[in-house]
């Protein structure tokens, strides 16, 4: 565990300083829509305490994540009808640990710069969602979340 930055924005969003819509929430994680997702449905997992990386999770919250990863893909997948949903690491952008699950409508809505054949490649921050729009989104992956969770509780009995 690192020592908190005072700024840390997905800190501040866990402890409610600021707005974020919840898709899932326990005492160890917190499940949100990205404000400016690659697809709708775009979701952030962030543990509650402050890690940098994702190689300082201890090895139980890291599993935690990806629990909570492949239930948001199989809502994911019923929910936008897509086949497949990534889960990404990436740590480029707050060093917050914290994982993407992403609806995979194309193949190159996640991907890396190996398989992009073009030399000049550009990138462009994505525009804000407007807040109605993620608060429908929200509702949604909530609901599909809970009838996979249903869903496994039954198969597993």
């Amino acid at each position: 565990m690192s020592k908190e930055p005072a700024a840390c924005v997905f800190c501040k969003i866990a402890r409610r300083e600021f707005s974020a819509h919840a898709i899932y929430e326990d005492e160890l994680v917190f499940a949100f829509l990205d404000r400016a997702p690659i697809r709708p449905g775009h979701t952030l997992i962030t543990p509650k305490v402050h890690y940098d990386y994702f190689d300082d999770l201890p090895l139980g919250l890291a599993t935690r994540l990806l629990d909570i990863g492949q239930r948001l893909a199989k809502a994911m997948k019923d929910l936008y009808g897509v086949p497949r949903v990534a889960m990404a690491f990436t740590g480029t952008d707050i060093p917050h640990a914290h994982a993407h699950i992403v609806p995979m409508v194309e193949a190159t809505d996640i991907t890396s710069r190996r398989y992009i054949a073009e030399d000049k490649l550009t990138f462009g921050p994505l525009p804000p969602v407007p807040k109605e729009e993620l608060e429908k989104q929200a509702r949604l992956l909530v609901a599909a979340l809970t009838t996979v969770d249903r869903t496994q509780r039954t198969a597993q009995f």
